[in-house]
């Protein structure tokens, strides 16, 4: 497993890193969540994504007690704030002062930690002044309840004004976590190059696109059982955009390239992932131990240049660019 330097810091990240969001505390057994965990650890991931809303707090749970007994020094957690939690109040959303305390304390309790390596923005927040958020945001990194600050899903405009806050106030703002696949490219005409200009790394999500990268939903074939477009708690409305006879018929072609590299489908949509330089890590998740012991492969390959070009012509019009559809709210929940 390889690490990467997250942003313009010293924080190394594995380049692999395991997410439990839509699996934790909702799709998953506890005791199949933590031996997700186990393969993870195994594998030589140190790097564990969660958020508060993920399972309304129980993933940040199963993962604290997942993790319980490891060496903190070792691990490197990152959690995230801004959606509704708990009674869901008022107040219990956004980024004010009032819900990031809030939010930092409560992850800190159910990850049964001292401190998480990086806080992240789940979203911008257009009602609150982004100088409030960034002043709370220090103050919990001065209190020394996370080491670095990231966010999620903000858009270059955002993200450079972010910055230049972040280093009036003496923090390190060093990461962004968007959505980004084979298909999902939104982000590289316009964050990925101001990330770069500010120092900033993408953790992205995704990779394989849902599930759609693995080759595993044919045109014109039923869905397999137990899939993600099977599931009824969220997976099915997130993938729903991508099950059709267009985008899979052009998907099953990128089959013989992953067979020239050895790779599985899954395995060539991360490292397909990884071949950006901006990118720190790809989070996977795993509803079983060997889908990690398989996707942790990834790690460190190289895909030729002409292989590039033969994926993109592979794609062809299938693959959405649109940097206005990075996924910022509007307007709270």
């Amino acid at each position: 497993m390889l690490y990467r330097y997250l942003g313009n810091s010293g924080l190394k990240i594995t380049e692999i890193t395991y997410g439990n969001w839509l699996t934790h505390g909702s799709q998953v057994e506890n005791d199949a969540a933590k031996a997700c965990v186990r393969a993870a650890l195994d594998a030589g991931i140190t790097s564990f994504d969660t958020a508060d809303v993920y399972a309304n707090t129980v993933a940040e749970e199963v993962l604290g007690e997942a993790l319980k007994g490891e060496p903190r020094e070792s691990l490197e957690i990152f959690t995230k704030v801004y959606w509704p939690v708990g009674r869901k109040g008022a107040n219990d959303v956004g980024l004010s002062r009032k819900h990031i305390m809030e939010g930092i304390n409560g992850s800190l309790r159910r990850l049964q930690t001292d401190y998480v390596d990086l806080y992240q923005a789940h979203r911008y927040d257009l009602e609150t002044p982004l100088e409030e958020t960034m002043i709370a945001f220090a103050d919990v990194v001065r209190q020394g309840k996370a080491l670095y600050i990231g966010v999620s899903e903000w858009n270059a405009e955002q993200i450079r004004a972010a910055s230049k806050l972040a280093k009036e106030l003496n923090i390190q703002l060093i990461s962004n976590q968007p959505q980004y696949s084979a298909l999902w490219r939104v982000i590289e005409e316009e964050v990925v190059p101001a990330s770069e200009e500010v120092g900033v790394s993408q953790i992205v999500w995704s990779p394989v696109a849902q599930g759609v990268l693995t080759g595993k939903y044919l045109p014109g074939q039923p869905v397999p059982e137990g899939s993600r477009a099977t599931d009824t708690k969220g997976g099915q409305n997130m993938i729903s955009r991508l099950m059709n006879d267009d985008v899979l018929t052009r998907v099953q072609n990128l089959r013989p390239i992953a067979d020239e590299l050895g790779l599985t489908m899954a395995q060539l949509a991360v490292a397909w992932v990884l071949q950006n330089k901006n990118v720190a890590a790809a989070i996977i998740g795993a509803s079983r131990p060997e889908q990690i012991t398989e996707n942790v492969k990834a790690s460190g390959v190289e895909i030729p240049a002409e292989l590039m070009t033969r994926i993109d012509e592979a794609l062809g019009d299938i693959v959405e660019r649109d940097p206005s559809l990075t996924r910022a709210p509007q307007t709270r929940p």
